[in-house]
């Protein structure tokens, strides 16, 4: 009789103690931090804050630092890109090391992605090729798949590299909304 109450307990210890084990790995496999700034930043730029939080998640899974191309931060923003992005949002004292302040790199990336979404005519994969494989090179993708924004693919980027980055934004960008509903403000 002993067995069967010591199996019970476990049984009961399992049943509560595996949303928390499914919580730990889904922090792990799918971080996320400045859950604030990041819906925040949505809210000024109009965007999904999913969206925000798996770009970070594509670019630096959360943990700052700068790129071999010299691009800084959460959102791996490089500094001509800031300087451009400071002078067009009207910023009066902006200095490249503040995009190492995660609400300064997050405001800025945000703003990319809001200024790239409105170039591409809303068009959110034209708009994440353009985040990591340039705005030219995403405008010349563009016309070279004929023009139409709406009969752009993934298959249309002839980057591997950015292929592979928006389909890992867009899958990162399902998660979250899945996973972080209540820190990203959807409930």
């Amino acid at each position: 009789m002993r067995w069967l109450a010591a199996l019970g307990v476990v049984i009961v210890a399992a049943v509560v103690a595996r949303p928390l084990f499914q919580r730990a790995i889904a922090h792990l496999s799918l971080p996320l931090q400045y859950q604030s700034i990041i819906r925040s930043a949505a809210a000024n730029e109009r965007l999904d804050p999913a969206l925000i939080a798996a770009v970070i998640y594509a670019e630096t899974r959360f943990d700052a630092r700068v790129s071999p191309t010299g691009a800084e931060g959460l959102m791996q923003i490089e500094p001509a890109t800031a300087e451009f992005l400071a002078r067009r949002s009207g910023a009066t004292a902006f200095n490249t090391s503040d995009l190492w302040h995660p609400s300064v790199n997050i405001a800025y990336g945000s703003y990319y992605l809001r200024y790239l979404l409105d170039e591409f005519g809303g068009s959110k994969l034209l708009a994440l090729a353009a985040y990591n494989g340039g705005e030219t090179n995403a405008a010349q993708w563009l016309a070279d798949a004929g023009g139409t924004v709406h009969a752009f693919h993934v298959r249309n980027i002839p980057f591997p590299q950015t292929r592979a980055y928006v389909e890992k934004v867009l899958s990162a960008e399902r998660d979250y909304r899945h996973t972080y509903p209540l820190q990203l403000g959807y409930r």
